[in-house]
């Protein structure tokens, strides 16, 4: 399709520079991923667009052509050494793309939260990877109308206890903004203050386990008012000199009720996920 014009499925559009473009951020996030793995910079967030989570092997869809957090990944392992590797997604779409291009691999810790049912239909509970990678992948489907009360149990209950097990080497985001309230690509109702506080809690976690080494790449978000809001959230969380003191959001019956099916689903292959008294407040 490279300098056509044309759709890759129904919606993933191809304009003649397109390709030109994905290779473009696909290259950045990967000269960013490897500053950062080298200490030249600390942490790092792509501002790249197209998105790429969705992007498989050998089929871009969902606005996706490059699946440019996925090669980051490989590069840092392939390039720079780096034997364990943590992907967070969450885009409130499923990044069927990262998972499958990572399923089968132990030392890739892949988590998605997303809305479910939703598009693209996949990250169901009982899609923990295969083979060497059966456990690595962590998939975290969420009701609509969830929002910072119930994302942010989630993230206390499971992403931190499980990242924290895993210990990686460094830390990747998929950092999708379409769960945002105001979003019209979905029915999540995170603020954007919720978004700072998930970028603050993962530098931190770095900051303790992978010497600071964070990475965040652009995905959705489609109100520009929300994006923009968000992102400067997330960036005054990267930028301080400390991040920033963590005020936890009450929990819900619903949170808790999510929790205790994700350590059931999960809490065979995670210590720290084992079925245990409800943490959230």
């Amino acid at each position: 399709m490279e300098g056509r014009t044309g759709h890759l499925d129904p919606d993933t559009y191809c304009s003649p520079r397109s390709f030109d473009v994905a290779r473009l951020a696909a290259g950045a996030t990967i000269d960013l991923s490897l500053a950062v793995a080298s200490g030249a910079a600390s942490s790092g967030f792509a501002l790249v667009r197209p998105p790429g989570h969705h992007a498989e092997t050998n089929r871009p869809m969902g606005f996706c052509l490059v699946n440019q957090i996925a090669l980051a990944a490989q590069v840092l392992r392939d390039r720079a050494g780096l034997e364990r590797i943590a992907i967070v997604d969450w885009d409130v779409h499923h990044g069927n793309g990262t998972q499958e291009i990572f399923a089968a691999e132990r030392d890739v810790l892949f988590i998605s939260l997303h809305q479910y049912p939703h598009y693209p239909g996949s990250g169901s509970l009982d899609e923990r990877g295969h083979g060497r990678g059966e456990g690595s992948t962590l998939n975290l489907p969420m009701p609509a109308g969830c929002g910072d009360a119930e994302y942010g149990a989630v993230f206390d209950a499971v992403v931190l206890p499980a990242l924290r097990e895993f210990r990686p080497e460094m830390i990747l985001i998929s950092a999708g903004f379409d769960a945002h309230a105001r979003d019209p690509m979905a029915s999540m109702e995170l603020s954007n203050s919720a978004f700072g506080r998930f970028a603050a809690q993962l530098r931190s976690l770095a900051d303790d386990i992978c010497g600071g080494r964070l990475l965040l790449a652009l995905e959705g978000g489609y109100d520009l008012e929300a994006l923009g809001q968000s992102v400067v959230a997330v960036l005054e969380s990267l930028c301080g000199p400390e991040a920033p003191q963590i005020v936890h959001p009450s929990g819900t019956e619903q949170a808790k009720r999510m929790i205790e099916l994700y350590r059931e689903a999960h809490g065979s292959h995670w210590a720290s996920l084992r079925s245990r008294p409800s943490t959230a407040r």
